[in-house]
């Protein structure tokens, strides 16, 4: 039978329409270029972030958040050099506020993975099946990360099978033992095992895991607060000046001595930011 190969995609028919929306994504998930990558990343940012907005959204806040942001610096300085870079750290405020989020978010309900294996083996032990169990435990476990499972287990109510409805958990929350513990309750239904042994043995993974991430943040609280300081300093030192002397900028660009060490300074801060985070972020992985 047709039920038996999979799920069939569901024609669409105008008297339904305007019941589902579509998720509104930029980018088409394959990287096939820059262009796509970047685009990707945003998309799958406003889907961790849980602030249930699309993409076009959080285009149109960061353009509103530019214009005031240059808008005020205009009626303060009066210099059109200085309003765009007003403008441009208004277009980057709401991205850098959602990353905030979305990091914030993540860590939340990465503290609340262990217990909810634990809650989920217990749930086990009584001889209930994976999706009764992934259900109880979707109840009783809080925001965020209840609400993300209670999206997986509206979708098996609805018919949907495990493997279907698990699929798209690692993606929405972006956490690596999510996407582990998906794979062992679809394995564990498609072949068998003793899933008790293996939520538990998970659970103490991860929180063997958290105990680790924190002593290693703690031991590197100061390279990292360094490593910022050496990031946000000379945009500040800038910002200082710019302040003090509205027409330091265009005194500076005004010669070709000028205007070749401002781009080389900005081209070495970009490269010492991106390689200082990469450090800082393949210590935390590691």
């Amino acid at each position: 039978m047709a039920a038996s190969a999979g799920l069939q995609p569901i024609p669409p028919k105008s008297e339904f329409a305007g019941i589902l929306k579509e998720q509104e994504t930029f980018g088409t998930g394959r990287g096939d270029d820059a262009a796509d990558q970047i685009n990707s990343w945003f998309d799958e940012l406003m889907l961790q972030s849980g602030l249930g907005i699309g993409p076009s959204m959080m285009v149109a806040l960061c353009m509103c958040s530019a214009i005031t942001v240059g808008g005020a610096v205009f009626v303060i300085q009066e210099n059109l050099l200085t309003t765009a870079l007003g403008a441009l750290i208004g277009f980057m405020l709401p991205v850098i506020t959602t990353i905030i989020i979305r990091t914030r978010r993540q860590d939340k309900m990465t503290s609340q993975i262990p217990a909810m294996l634990e809650e989920l083996a217990r749930a086990a032990k009584t001889g209930r099946s994976v999706e009764h169990s992934l259900q109880m435990v979707a109840a009783d476990t809080p925001d965020p990360l209840g609400a993300e499972l209670k999206l997986a287990t509206g979708r098996v109510e609805m018919g949907i099978q495990l493997k279907d409805a698990l699929r798209d958990l690692p993606r929405r929350t972006g956490l690596m033992t999510l996407g582990l513990m998906c794979m062992t309750l679809v394995v564990q239904q498609q072949t068998g095992g003793d899933l008790v042994t293996v939520l538990e043995r998970l659970s103490r993974t991860v929180r063997d895991r958290l105990l680790f991430l924190g002593r290693l943040r703690a031991a590197t609280a100061a390279s990292r607060a360094t490593a910022i300081l050496m990031i946000v300093l000379p945009p500040a030192v800038l910002a200082f000046f710019v302040y003090r002397k509205p027409t330091y900028l265009d005194e500076l660009l005004s010669s070709s001595w000028g205007r070749n060490s401002t781009m080389i300074a900005i081209g070495l801060e970009m490269l010492g930011a991106f390689w200082v985070m990469r450090i800082l972020k393949d210590s935390e992985q590691s």
